[in-house]
């Protein structure tokens, strides 16, 4: 696949995961709604639920089956507290995963926070042909996620290739 002329619009699902913030304190939750927008993508959803797996479960569930969503974003719950689960949550949901995902991500962030790096658990994968992106819960994290990986890889006309270009191939079995 190679990248196209125009901008195809993906329809791209936010969800924050928090046991302490509200949608009116979610900046990371903001940060993506606007970033996705900005880039000329379409918000389809967006939540925000306390950190418990079957309810991550159930919500991400129900995106993945539904044929108008492209992709998701996630935020949060990706560290090593108690409470964080995302990665437990969702992995088992994944048909393929994006190991070059967590990989770079914690490249670059290598250069903003140095060795902290090693405590993010971020990832992405594929499932039912819908990409999932898990990032930290910080906005600073999400932007450098979207900034420097997510942007371009959804981005139609990034070259010499992208994501968003494989989507009618996806699904084939």
């Amino acid at each position: 696949m190679t990248a196209t002329a125009d901008l195809i619009p993906l329809n791209l699902c936010v969800l924050t995961v928090s046991d302490t913030r509200t949608l009116a304190e979610d900046s990371s939750g903001d940060y993506l709604v606007q970033s996705l927008a900005e880039a000329g993508h379409r918000l389809a959803e967006r939540a925000l639920l306390k950190d418990d797996r079957y309810q991550l479960r159930a919500v991400v569930s129900r995106w993945i089956a539904d044929e108008n969503v492209d992709g998701m974003l996630v935020t949060g719950g990706t560290g090593f507290t108690g409470r964080d689960s995302t990665p437990e949550a969702l992995l088992p949901l994944l048909d393929k995963q994006m190991d070059g995902f967590g990989e770079l991500f914690r490249a670059v962030s290598f250069d903003e926070i140095g060795t902290s790096t090693l405590q993010s658990r971020a990832f992405a994968g594929l499932a039912n042909g819908t990409f999932v992106f898990a990032l930290p819960g910080s906005t600073s994290a999400c932007r450098t996620a979207w900034e420097r990986i997510i942007r371009a890889q959804l981005d139609s006309r990034t070259k010499p290739c992208n994501l968003a270009t494989l989507r009618p191939r996806l699904r084939e079995r």
